[in-house]
Protein backbone atom coordinates (compact mmCIF):
# COMPACT_ATOMS: atom_id res chain seq x y z
CA UNK A 1 0.00 0.00 0.00
CA UNK A 2 1.43 3.26 -0.90
CA UNK A 3 2.38 6.05 1.66
CA UNK A 4 2.02 9.68 1.47
CA UNK A 5 4.16 11.74 3.19
CA UNK A 6 5.34 14.90 0.47
CA UNK A 7 2.89 16.62 -1.68
CA UNK A 8 3.75 15.54 -5.79
CA UNK A 9 4.44 17.91 -8.64
CA UNK A 10 0.93 17.33 -9.83
CA UNK A 11 -0.76 17.91 -6.48
CA UNK A 12 0.94 20.88 -5.95
CA UNK A 13 -0.05 22.49 -9.36
CA UNK A 14 -3.56 21.86 -8.69
CA UNK A 15 -3.13 23.59 -5.46
CA UNK A 16 -1.92 26.04 -6.68
CA UNK A 17 -3.94 26.42 -10.28
CA UNK A 18 -7.33 26.02 -7.73
CA UNK A 19 -7.05 29.35 -6.80
CA UNK A 20 -8.55 28.99 -3.41
CA UNK A 21 -9.96 32.92 -2.74
CA UNK A 22 -9.35 34.17 1.18
CA UNK A 23 -7.86 31.34 3.82
CA UNK A 24 -7.49 28.07 3.23
CA UNK A 25 -7.85 25.41 6.28
CA UNK A 26 -5.56 22.46 5.78
CA UNK A 27 -6.87 18.83 6.90
CA UNK A 28 -4.17 16.44 8.20
CA UNK A 29 -4.27 13.24 9.06
CA UNK A 30 -1.24 11.76 10.40
CA UNK A 31 -0.05 7.80 11.59
CA UNK A 32 2.91 7.69 13.33
CA UNK A 33 5.77 5.38 13.10
CA UNK A 34 6.12 2.93 16.13
CA UNK A 35 10.00 4.48 16.60
CA UNK A 36 11.47 7.94 14.64
CA UNK A 37 13.01 7.38 11.63
CA UNK A 38 15.89 9.66 11.39
CA UNK A 39 17.83 7.91 8.54
CA UNK A 40 17.29 10.31 5.67
CA UNK A 41 18.45 13.51 8.51
CA UNK A 42 20.74 11.74 11.44
CA UNK A 43 21.91 15.48 11.96
CA UNK A 44 18.34 15.77 13.99
CA UNK A 45 18.59 12.57 15.54
CA UNK A 46 17.94 12.99 19.06
CA UNK A 47 20.48 10.73 21.41
CA UNK A 48 18.25 7.98 22.38
CA UNK A 49 15.25 6.22 19.95
CA UNK A 50 11.95 7.75 20.47
CA UNK A 51 8.00 7.34 19.14
CA UNK A 52 7.01 8.90 15.96
CA UNK A 53 4.82 10.60 17.67
CA UNK A 54 7.73 12.42 19.86
CA UNK A 55 9.36 13.43 17.02
CA UNK A 56 6.31 15.00 15.59
CA UNK A 57 5.97 16.81 18.62
CA UNK A 58 9.66 18.12 18.07
CA UNK A 59 8.34 19.18 14.58
CA UNK A 60 5.49 20.98 15.39
CA UNK A 61 7.59 22.91 17.97
CA UNK A 62 10.12 24.02 15.23
CA UNK A 63 7.24 24.87 13.01
CA UNK A 64 5.01 26.59 15.30
CA UNK A 65 6.60 30.02 15.29
CA UNK A 66 7.70 29.68 11.11
CA UNK A 67 3.77 29.15 11.06
CA UNK A 68 2.51 32.16 13.17
CA UNK A 69 5.13 34.16 11.48
CA UNK A 70 3.37 33.79 8.04
CA UNK A 71 0.14 34.82 9.42
CA UNK A 72 -0.96 31.05 9.66
CA UNK A 73 -2.41 29.19 13.14
CA UNK A 74 -3.05 25.97 14.68
CA UNK A 75 -6.53 25.55 14.83
CA UNK A 76 -6.70 21.97 16.23
CA UNK A 77 -4.82 19.42 17.50
CA UNK A 78 -6.17 15.45 18.40
CA UNK A 79 -5.85 12.02 18.86
CA UNK A 80 -7.65 9.91 16.20
CA UNK A 81 -8.39 6.11 15.94
CA UNK A 82 -9.96 3.47 13.83
CA UNK A 83 -13.15 5.66 11.94
CA UNK A 84 -16.30 5.13 12.72
CA UNK A 85 -17.63 5.54 8.83
CA UNK A 86 -14.82 4.25 6.65
CA UNK A 87 -12.24 1.26 6.29
CA UNK A 88 -11.97 -0.77 9.62
CA UNK A 89 -8.36 -1.38 8.53
CA UNK A 90 -7.34 2.11 8.75
CA UNK A 91 -6.40 4.25 11.37
CA UNK A 92 -4.85 8.01 12.01
CA UNK A 93 -3.26 8.65 15.02
CA UNK A 94 -3.67 12.13 15.15
CA UNK A 95 -6.14 14.84 13.18
CA UNK A 96 -5.08 18.79 12.38
CA UNK A 97 -6.37 21.76 11.47
CA UNK A 98 -4.23 24.52 10.22
CA UNK A 99 -5.07 27.78 8.69
CA UNK A 100 -2.83 30.33 6.43
CA UNK A 101 -4.24 33.80 5.25
CA UNK A 102 -4.56 32.47 1.81
CA UNK A 103 -2.75 30.13 -1.03
CA UNK A 104 0.44 32.45 -1.23
CA UNK A 105 0.49 32.24 2.50
CA UNK A 106 0.87 28.51 2.82
CA UNK A 107 3.57 28.18 -0.03
CA UNK A 108 5.54 31.16 1.33
CA UNK A 109 5.75 29.20 4.27
CA UNK A 110 5.94 25.94 3.24
CA UNK A 111 9.06 27.08 0.97
CA UNK A 112 10.71 28.57 4.15
CA UNK A 113 14.52 27.75 4.49
CA UNK A 114 13.96 28.37 8.46
CA UNK A 115 10.80 26.31 8.50
CA UNK A 116 12.35 23.35 6.46
CA UNK A 117 15.78 22.96 8.37
CA UNK A 118 13.13 21.28 10.84
CA UNK A 119 11.16 19.12 8.52
CA UNK A 120 13.27 15.69 9.00
CA UNK A 121 10.94 16.04 12.25
CA UNK A 122 8.00 14.94 10.01
CA UNK A 123 9.93 12.85 8.20
CA UNK A 124 11.27 10.71 10.80
CA UNK A 125 7.47 11.06 12.93
CA UNK A 126 5.42 9.54 10.19
CA UNK A 127 4.36 6.29 8.78
CA UNK A 128 2.12 7.87 6.55
CA UNK A 129 -0.24 11.28 5.96
CA UNK A 130 -2.77 13.01 4.28
CA UNK A 131 -2.92 16.89 3.48
CA UNK A 132 -6.20 18.50 2.24
CA UNK A 133 -6.60 21.93 1.73
CA UNK A 134 -10.40 23.07 2.65
CA UNK A 135 -11.96 26.10 1.62
CA UNK A 136 -15.16 27.49 3.55
CA UNK A 137 -18.47 27.77 2.05
CA UNK A 138 -21.34 30.18 3.30
CA UNK A 139 -24.70 28.21 3.16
Amino acid sequence: MPTYLEPTQESGRAFFIRGIPGSVVMLNLLRFRATADYSATPELAPRSPMTGEDAYRLYMLHTLPHLERSGGKLLFYGRGGQFLIGPLEERWDAAMLVQQESTAAFMAFASNREYLSGIGHRTAALEDSRLLPIQEVAW
